[in-house]
Order: C-alpha cells, then sequence, then structure tokens
C-alpha cells in the first residue's frame, strides 16, 4: 500500500522484539520461515528510499493488533469478505503527520 501512495520513506512498528532484532541484525534467525520472511522484507525495503523498523510496546500497537486479530477470525469464516477499494489519487488533499 505504501508503495501504491508512491511513499518514499516507510517507518514501520512492530511490538515484537522478536523480528525487530531480527530486521536490525542483532538476533539470527533460524526458522527456515523466518529467513525467508525477512528475505523478503530486505527485498520489499530497496523500494523506498528509506525503510525504519521500530519496536514500540505492545499497548501501543492497538490498531495493529485488531486488525490481526480480524484477519483470524475471518480467516474461520470464508464467506465473509472485506472489501478495500484503490484509489489511485486522494480525493482530498494529504496531510500526513506521525504519531508516538
Amino acid at each position: 500500500m505504501a508503495q501504491d501512495a508512491s511513499a518514499l520513506h516507510l517507518l514501520a512498528y512492530s511490538d515484537s522484539q522478536l523480528i525487530v532484532k531480527q530486521m536490525i541484525g542483532e538476533y539470527e534467525a533460524k526458522e527456515e520461515s523466518m529467513v525467508q520472511y525477512l528475505q523478503q522484507i530486505d527485498e520489499l525495503k530497496t523500494k523506498f528510499k528509506s525503510f525504519q523498523l521500530q519496536q514500540i510496546p505492545r499497548e501501543e500497537n492497538v490498531k495493529a493488533d485488531s486488525l490481526s486479530k480480524l484477519t483470524s477470525a475471518l480467516e474461520d469464516c470464508k464467506t465473509r469478505c472485506i472489501t478495500m477499494q484503490y484509489l489511485p489519487e486522494p480525493r482530498a488533499p494529504l496531510n500526513i503527520q506521525a504519531f508516538r
């Protein structure tokens, strides 16, 4: 989605210390699935001028947590779907701000 929005710089947040430490090279990824996951991230981050992954406390990750729970709930119910509409250009001027 960030690519589709023509973002040049990406700041991502994770409440997983393991993932963040593996991304920055402080921890070694041993599981094959995690190695593949990190390779995919390495490939995707080259699409941006800058990419940063920042660890945040779990209680500050409520939105992402809610989305992941929604995704898990929908996996059990194949008859439901969430419709996303792609807008190639914003309908209103963008005023993007970083929140912490």
